[in-house]
Parts: C-alpha cells; structure tokens; sequence
C-alpha cells in the first residue's frame, strides 16, 4: 500500500531552484532514504512533506489524502505525520515528564512502553535543560511517537550526536520501524547512516533526482562519481587501464571512465590482471590499503592482510559481481 506519494513537487526562491520536479512514492514499512550534500535540498523536501513549507507546485498525499503547505492550513503540519529535526527544540526548563504528558494521546501503559523503547525512562523527572543532546533528541523523539504517526521523517537525526548516543538512536529507530509498525523517511549526508538502514535510496544534487535504488545499487554502480563519493571511498579508471581491466558489458568509447571500489579489486603475486607497482600500504585497523600505480591510473585496494611491500609488482584484477 502506497503511504506517501510525492508528484512534480517543485520549489523555486526567486531565481534559484531548491527542489526541481520530482515524483516517487513510498509504501508501508519501506524504509526510504534521501541523501545527498549539504544544499542538495534535502531537509527542504522533507519539509514540504511533512506540511510546513509551501511546495513552489505538485502535491503531497499521505495514504491518499493531500497534505496541506503552510498557506493552506492554520496549524502547519499534516495529522498522522511527524517531523524529527536536528535540533530537539524541547520547551525549556520544564520536567520530562510535563512536555511527555502534555503530548500524549496513548493510554498511561503504552505511554509508558514508549518511554523504555526510547531509553528516557530514568529522565522524567530531570529538566530539558539538564539533559545531554543525545538525551534531549531521544525525548523529542517520544513526544512525537506519543502523537501515534504513521509516517516518521527524520531529518539528519544523528548529526549532532557522539558515536554512544548515535548508535543508541538508530538502535531505537529500527525499533520503531519492527515494533511500532512506523513507517520512516530519513534524510542523512552520512552513508554509515543510510547504507545499512535503507530498503531504498534516492539521491539528490541542487534539488535533482540523479539516482535510485537499492543501498547495493548506489554503492556498487554508482550513475557518476558525485554518487560515488556520497558512499564512500572509490577508484576512478580510465584509459588503457580500465579497457585491461576487462569490464564486462562496459563501453568501448576512448573516454569512458570506470568507478570501483578498493575493495572490488583483486591482487595477486603472478597474475593473471593489469601489473602494476606498489607505492604505499597503509593499516587501516580491519584492513590494510595498497596503493598502486597501474600504466595510466593510481588505484587503492583493500586486502586482509600486509602481503604485498612498496615496489613489488602486483597483478590487478575485478572481483566478480555477488551472485
């Protein structure tokens, strides 16, 4: 069943686009994910879903039902939508839980279960403003489940956190998707976030739709290198060098180009493979990086163990696809 669907939304200020036509949907329980760099207009198109910015043209509809911007409605936001910014934007110096109670619309039980999903149990008593970030953003988080949404945005939920805290909130978000039946959008710059979160992935540059997929789709063929470097390290061949490498199915055209991952390459001592030099290994904690140095290209692979010294000669090869 189709929960959001998004069609020709647009936003233009004066001269400058910030979200260019773009239509997709998003079913029940499908984890969708938006990514791409600071300005890519992300954080906007989750704002004009969630109803609190005018879309320029199109519409928004939550299981059928069009979401109003905020020059339509009196009160901006939709009913059954709830929008997690990075800023927990607590009422201060008030207790837990007054804000908790203030928002909730559940029975005392399951107001109650909420709050030891979300680890904020122990914090009712405390004051917004005696709470940590990591604390504040997981209370914020239960004051909008308290409102039983349907469809969850999270806007750069872990931008602002430390490692502990950001490990803590995705572990509670997962949980709000298997337990609570929450369907979620978020919006993050940071691959660690959505790679191994999503079930879909949609990538922006300056308001654009360039890509669509799966996480293994984005990671694995990239449509350009902008895609590319959103989701980590990669290596750019071209030339001679990537016509040797033998791509199967891949363009015979002089300029073409070819994005791989250092872990998508193979090494070997004797061959078979593209020979190259060894210019530099470097331990990298559960792996070491070999830099080489091929007829036309420096590529970087990714190998267990510190087999291979600077100036031996390796044979470089593609790791066939999975499956």
């Amino acid at each position: 069943m189709e929960l959001l669907t998004v069609s020709n939304i647009s936003l233009a200020e004066g001269a400058t686009t910030v979200v260019a036509p773009l239509s997709f949907s998003q079913r029940t329980d499908h984890k969708l994910a938006l990514a791409g760099e600071s300005g890519a207009g992300k954080s906007t198109l989750l704002q004009i879903i969630a109803g609190l910015v005018q879309p320029s043209a199109g519409e928004i509809r939550i299981e059928g039902e069009r979401v109003r911007g905020p020059h339509e409605a009196l009160v901006p936001g939709h009913p059954g939508v709830a929008y997690l910014s990075q800023k927990s934007d607590l009422p201060h110096s008030l207790r837990v839980e007054q804000v908790l109670r203030y928002a909730s619309k559940r029975p005392a039980a399951e107001a109650q279960a909420l709050y030891e999903l979300c680890r904020i149990d122990h914090l009712l008593a405390r004051r917004t403003d005696q709470l940590s970030g990591g604390e504040q953003q997981r209370v914020a988080l239960a004051r909008l489940l308290l409102g039983s949404p349907r469809l969850l945005l999270l806007d750069e939920p872990y931008s602002n956190l430390d490692r502990v805290h950001k490990r803590q909130l995705q572990a509670i978000i997962e949980e709000v998707g298997t337990r609570l039946g929450i369907t979620c959008l978020l919006v993050s710059h940071d691959a660690t976030d959505v790679l191994p979160w999503a079930d879909e992935i949609l990538v922006l540059r300056r308001g654009q739709l360039v890509q669509r997929g799966t996480p293994q789709q984005l990671y694995y063929q990239p449509a350009d290198e902008y895609v590319a470097a959103l989701f980590g390290n990669y290596n750019l061949v071209r030339g001679a060098d990537r016509q040797a490498l033998g791509v199967p199915g891949a363009s015979h055209a002089p300029d073409a180009t070819l994005l791989v991952r250092p872990e998508q390459l193979v090494l070997s001592a004797e061959g078979p493979g593209l020979p190259g030099t060894v210019r530099a290994v470097r331990f990298l904690g559960s792996y070491y990086e070999v830099e080489i140095q091929l007829p036309e290209n420096v590529v970087r692979a990714w190998v267990g163990h510190a087999t291979y010294l600077p100036g031996a000669v390796v044979y470089v090869g593609l790791r066939p696809p999975a499956g």
